[in-house]
């Protein structure tokens, strides 16, 4: 009995410290999509999940693209072995998508393609 109690406190640590992550990038997000080149982003992770488009006719679309790239990103390194995936960079003809992965959050960032990427990763 002791030991489940234990458990469960655990849990409880880490889910407060999850949701203290979860709200800080949020913040973090709130601040980098202010900028004029980023058109939003895509926040989630296994219980929650944040969207803040300009265009909100591509929210489908978007959300499927971020997912299935994060998606097939895992599934890539786990066949070759790469390690953990950090960070994901797709650009088209107009657009750029960054996803970062940290922790258990997972993050995708639509920007202009001119738009300094890197310096939006170290905004994160």
């Amino acid at each position: 009995m002791v030991k489940k109690t234990q458990s469960t406190q655990e849990t409880a640590f880490l889910t407060v410290e999850e949701d203290q992550a979860f709200t800080s990038l949020r913040a973090n997000l709130a601040e980098i999509n202010k900028r004029k080149e980023v058109t939003g982003y895509i926040l989630r992770n296994a219980t929650s999940a944040i969207v803040d488009l300009k265009n909100h006719a591509r929210l489908t679309e978007y959300a499927i693209l971020s997912s299935q790239t994060l998606d097939s990103a895992q599934e890539i390194s786990e066949l070759f072995t790469l390690g953990t995936i950090e960070n994901i960079l797709i650009e088209g003809k107009d657009t750029k998508m960054l996803c970062v992965v940290t922790d258990e959050n997972k993050i995708a960032i639509f920007i202009e393609k001119n738009a300094d990427h890197n310096d939006i990763s170290r905004q994160i």
